[in-house]
């Protein structure tokens, strides 16, 4: 596998790497191509300050690395914006006037925290706070299609008390399928995120079956990332991800250049 297309640097709320600490750690890892993918999530106000960075500022630092580094990595520049149904307009506007090769939409905010910080699930069962955050994804990508790949599908799940053992597909099969059709209608793909092993889980996002079932619903978009917020974490399980979407029925991959998809055979 060559390309990790979702990482962040200290443009993030969330990590203190250095853009060119990625870059090397990537490369030492043996990568072709790596995307930043900054989170970028307007009115999240969840860990202090608002969870968004300087575009400007932005690519102004991560450009000269792309020049630098040119012919040992190719760098694309990217961002995760976090999604909430009343953005669209805001989140068009941002990604007309800044040229991204890639736009990760993501969920983390649901009923205005996010499932990390724990309130989610204050008074409910893990059963009730999964579908909560299903429904919300559907919510927003039915507001908001500006973007390339939905992240991280079920996310929520690295946060319930019994985490994987209250998610099942079959028992969320209606609400994640229509998700996965309304991703598939508007031409936008799914990301395979490794993060999900980091954490202990064991799958990466999303499961396997859901995973699967995009693929028999006629999705073709997957991109894969480790959603490293350091370098050791770069490229995280890999192999492990190459032998996922193989045994899902995928004999590619997709990276993203321009937010244009280019399909890759799988090794």
């Amino acid at each position: 596998m060559r390309a990790d297309v979702h990482m962040h640097t200290s443009f993030s709320h969330d990590s203190k790497a250095a853009p060119e600490e990625m870059v090397l750690g990537a490369i030492d890892k043996g990568l072709e191509i790596i995307c930043f993918t900054d989170h970028y999530d307007k009115d999240e106000m969840e860990w202090g300050e608002e969870s968004i960075f300087d575009p400007e500022e932005y690519f102004n630092v991560l450009r000269p690395l792309q020049e630098k580094y040119r012919g040992r990595i190719d760098i694309r520049i990217g961002v995760e914006l976090g999604l909430l149904p009343y953005l669209g307009d805001y989140y068009r506007a941002f990604t007309d006037r800044y040229p991204f090769d890639f736009v990760i939409g993501s969920v983390h905010s649901v009923q205005s925290t996010d499932p990390a910080a724990g309130k989610l699930f204050e008074g409910k069962t893990d059963e009730e706070a999964y579908r909560i955050a299903f429904a919300e994804i559907l919510t927003d990508i039915r507001s908001y299609k500006g973007f390339d790949v939905l992240g991280h599908l079920d996310y929520v799940v690295r946060y319930g008390a019994g985490r994987e053992k209250a998610y099942v597909y079959d028992a969320f099969a209606d609400i994640i399928d229509e998700i996965l059709r309304q991703l598939i209608s508007d031409g936008k793909g799914l990301e395979l995120n490794t993060a999900g092993l980091k954490y202990g889980l064991p799958f990466a996002h999303p499961h396997p079956d859901v995973l699967r079932r995009y693929r028999e619903l006629g999705g073709e978009i997957v991109t894969i990332g480790a959603d490293a917020h350091c370098p050791e974490h770069i490229a995280y399980d890999f192999k492990k991800a190459e032998d996922i979407l193989k045994s899902c029925g995928f004999t590619y991959y997709t990276e993203f250049s321009g937010r244009t998809p280019v399909f890759k055979q799988l090794p």
